[in-house]
């Protein structure tokens, strides 16, 4: 007696008695439940750029990277129990439309929009404006 369950006359493993089929769990998860949208290294650097800036100004203490089945979203804390501040997002059914690449306020508006993340992350920039 074994632990292994009985296998029929056909010994090539891919098929049992009742015509169902091995499949490779791989494969099935793949088809099943694809992969995350992430934000690629050249993406992060550019946006913890920002971030290590920010927060040498005392404006931003915290983050967050979420990366979900349909977009990428880099959230920015004043405090961390806080609602974001900004959150960054990818999104790459809109790359063909309006651009992949969102800057999205607190209060759900969103500030900048655009095909290239740089481009994108420059409604950070400040300028300086004349005082009289």
């Amino acid at each position: 007696m074994s632990d292994q369950p009985d296998i029929g006359s056909d010994n090539s493993g891919s098929h049992d008695h009742n015509g169902a089929s091995v499949v490779d769990m791989r494969e099935y998860r793949q088809t099943r439940d694809p992969l995350p949208i992430t934000f690629h290294r050249r993406e992060l650097d550019a946006i913890l750029w920002i971030y290590g800036r920010m927060v040498g100004e005392g404006l931003w203490r915290d983050y967050a990277i979420d990366h979900l089945k349909d977009k990428a979203v880099f959230s920015v804390f004043k405090r961390s129990g806080e609602y974001p501040l900004y959150r960054i997002e990818k999104n790459p059914k809109l790359a063909a439309r309006q651009g992949a690449f969102a800057v999205i306020g607190a209060d759900g508006r969103v500030l900048k929009r655009g095909h290239e993340l740089k481009q994108v992350l420059k409604v950070f920039d400040r300028t300086l404006k004349l005082v009289e």
